[in-house]
């Protein structure tokens, strides 16, 4: 499968792992664990972004906890309409971006957040644009980057979920200290793992 393959499998995703699938569970652990690691280092008033943002029930709890400045980008375009229906003041108070997170973020300044988070994201990434996407996602992320992901070793690795199509697991510490962030916390989390990144000084 070739990147505009995979691109297009999860833009038009419905049924599982769609936007309304996600949506139906609403926030979760790991909503608690992505506020609870933001509010401790950036803070409330930070400029804070969500890869991969779905219909919302990350940032939608971020935004019950009183953080004021939240953005999303997200590849499937149904994932807004959700989001509107579901999370109706976080729609309005929020910025979204509809598009791939290689396409998005170029037209942001660097360090264009304070705090940068991706839930089940970054893991989606294919190959031939891995190394510009993570470039980028190091790029816009100021202070604060967190990732709660799929690991795998040095080596990657692919899982497949239904429909063939993959996942691809890294080493994240790796990816994001060779990209500038010192790693200064790690944490099992169910089958992912959260990893807290300070940009190195």
């Amino acid at each position: 499968m070739n990147a505009d393959d995979l691109r297009e499998a999860w833009a038009d995703r419905t049924g599982e792992f769609s936007p309304r699938y996600y949506a139906h569970y609403g926030p979760n652990e790991v909503s608690e664990v992505v506020a609870d690691r933001l509010g401790g280092a950036v803070g409330r008033d930070a400029r804070v972004l969500e890869l991969g943002c779905g219909s919302g029930r990350h940032l939608a709890h971020l935004h019950d906890e009183g953080f004021a400045d939240l953005s999303g980008v997200d590849i499937n375009p149904d994932s807004f309409d959700v989001l509107r229906e579901e999370y109706p003041d976080l729609a309005d108070d929020g910025s979204f971006h509809a598009g791939a997170i290689a396409d998005v973020l170029p037209a942001f300044e660097d360090g264009a957040f304070d705090a940068v988070y991706s839930v089940e994201t970054l893991q989606h990434v294919h190959p031939e644009e891995m190394s510009a996407t993570f470039d980028e996602v190091a790029r816009v992320a100021g202070d604060l980057l967190v990732t709660v992901e799929l690991e795998g070793d040095a080596n990657g690795g692919i899982v497949e979920v239904d429909d063939g199509l993959p996942l691809y697991r890294h080493d994240w510490g790796s990816v994001f200290e060779s990209r500038g962030f010192d790693q200064v916390a790690v944490e099992t989390l169910g089958y992912d793992t959260v990893r807290v990144f300070r940009r190195a000084d």
